[in-house]
């Protein structure tokens, strides 16, 4: 396991480093930078916990933190972090669990394609592959999982101003988390699929018209 963590990790600072590199080296005049910050809650999916342990459907906190770059109107990349909490069911033992995960994501905007959406609306759909890490707290503090994921969701903004914009988001994450063997090391842990709903801002950082 601990391998296989280092291996991951270096392979996420290799991608984010390619990032960095592209953005600053892209042209001036197609450089769009947003930073966005969202608010929201998860749905975790039952199959990803072993026997007897539920989480409650619906859980919150659900915090996702990126940076994103347009290298065209309609095509970007970003980078975002997310951390998500979720707990027991009444019927299940008790624990908690931090979930929070970090992607690379392409990003596509046909807003000014879509002529039926009003002037301030838009639509931004995204996906990418990332890394998840699972934290149980409490009892279960020491079964600690990490594992690569794919993701994909869709933004619908609302633009306040040049510079700001009002978005909701609804992402899936795909985890691609292996069996728990024995069962007891996935006692309050998660290896399996989530459901996020957020409510944030975006920033643009470059002058775009909306966000």
């Amino acid at each position: 396991m601990t391998s296989n963590f280092k291996h991951i990790k270096s392979l996420l600072v290799c991608v984010f480093m390619v990032f960095v590199t592209a953005t600053l080296t892209a042209q001036r005049d197609t450089n769009k930078w947003k930073a966005q910050l969202a608010l929201g809650f998860n749905n975790p999916s039952q199959s990803g916990f072993v026997a007897d342990f539920e989480s409650k459907p619906i859980n919150f906190p659900t915090v996702n933190l990126g940076i994103q770059h347009m290298f065209k109107s309609q095509l970007g990349a970003k980078v975002d972090f997310g951390f998500n909490r979720f707990s027991s069911e009444d019927s299940s033992p008790e624990f908690k669990t931090n979930y929070t995960r970090l992607n690379l994501q392409v990003v596509y905007d046909p807003s000014e394609t879509l002529t039926f959406l009003p002037e301030r609306m838009g639509l931004v759909a995204h996906a990418g592959p990332g890394c998840s890490f699972v934290k149980p707290l409490g009892n279960y503090s020491g079964n600690d999982v990490s594992f690569l994921n794919a993701m994909a969701g869709l933004e619908v903004h609302y633009a306040f101003n040049r510079r700001m914009s009002f978005y909701t988001d609804v992402s899936y994450i795909l985890g691609f988390g292996k069996d728990f063997d024995p069962i007891t090391e996935g006692y309050g842990a998660f290896n399996g699929n989530l459901l996020t709903v957020t409510f944030g801002i975006t920033f643009s950082l470059s002058g775009c018209q909306y966000c």
